[in-house]
């Protein structure tokens, strides 16, 4: 069976991005005149998607939309992208959007989502979806989806020998059965620390963290740390792993979705982890060199470009 499992399917939702550029966020009540706006595609899963795609993976991605605008735009970026969607579409409810703050100057960002339909995925919808889930050979979610219809997804993905992988965001507590169903789980520093209570600031401090949630059940946790890269710690190995650098830092939101579509495309291919990790870092320097979050997602030729050039 395993030989004919192929590609990433990816669970998730898509929302359309509202980021607005300013100094910084207003206090309550204030209202500040934003320096730039801009709307496009996004979502966690579907940048994700959109990311694994793009560095060449074969892709389909799960979720649910409204009959909207905003569901239209999504089907126009995974085609853009040669994503395979597989969606179901929820009546009198609207596809998601999320109102993002970039800060001039650094590129930092703060994410307020509201899911629309992508909140009501269910479990029932990954039963649906069972043959699906069971013929990749890497499955992977994060926490835009309830929590149930997360761990429906992983326990079928796992009773079926798929390699699972737990992108643990937006930060929310989870039991410690839902973590041993993951061969892989990449949190960023805030939701390592939610995870496991350890303040993560960086390498040694990830690497606490990382072995943490090994201890409660993940196989292999990744802790990524932005400009510093990621901590990948496993059964066999714990190593940092630098980031790579590609010019000017423009807007850092899609970062880790790029690293986690990236190392998704890399595993599906049969690199090694660590290998697939590095990938993924440098799938993540392009993307933060560049506007948006869907569309700033790098080619796999651009991504093999600047490995072969940190190389030399």
């Amino acid at each position: 069976m395993s030989d004919s499992r192929k590609g990433v399917v990816i669970l998730g939702v898509f929302v359309a991005d509202l980021a607005f550029r300013a100094p910084r966020q207003p206090s309550m009540g204030e209202t500040l005149l934003a320096s730039g706006f801009a709307m496009g595609p996004g979502g966690k899963g579907s940048n994700q998607a959109v990311a694994a795609a793009r560095a060449g993976g074969d892709v389909t991605f799960l979720t649910r939309l409204g009959a909207d605008t905003f569901g239209r735009m999504a089907h126009e970026i995974w085609a853009w992208a040669g994503v395979r969607p597989r969606v179901a579409m929820t009546e009198n409810t609207e596809t998601g959007a999320a109102y993002i703050f970039v800060q001039d100057g650094t590129g930092e960002n703060a994410i307020i989502i509201a899911p629309g339909a992508g909140a009501r995925i269910t479990p029932d919808d990954m039963r649906d979806a069972r043959a699906t889930i069971e013929g990749a050979k890497i499955f992977m979610t994060q926490l835009e989806t309830a929590v149930e219809t997360g761990r429906a997804a992983l326990e079928i993905a796992r009773g079926a020998g798929v390699t699972t992988i737990l992108n643990p965001a937006p930060a929310a507590e989870l039991p410690d059965d839902m973590l041993g169903l993951c061969d892989f789980v990449i949190p960023n520093e805030s939701e390592a620390e939610a995870l496991t209570g350890i303040a993560v600031g960086g390498p040694a401090e990830a690497e606490r963290a990382a072995e943490a949630l090994r201890k409660r059940g993940a196989g292999t946790a990744i802790v990524t740390l932005g400009a510093r890269g990621v901590y990948l710690c496993s059964a066999t190995q714990s190593l940092h792993i630098p980031a790579f650098t590609q010019g000017k830092v423009v807007e850092t939101t899609g970062a880790g979705d790029a690293f986690c579509g990236a190392f998704a495309t890399a595993l599906a291919e049969g690199q090694d982890p660590v290998r697939a990790a590095q990938f993924g870092c440098a799938a993540a320097a392009i993307s933060v060199s560049r506007p948006g979050t869907a569309p700033s997602m790098p080619l796999r030729k651009e991504i093999d470009t600047l490995m072969e050039q940190t190389a030399g």
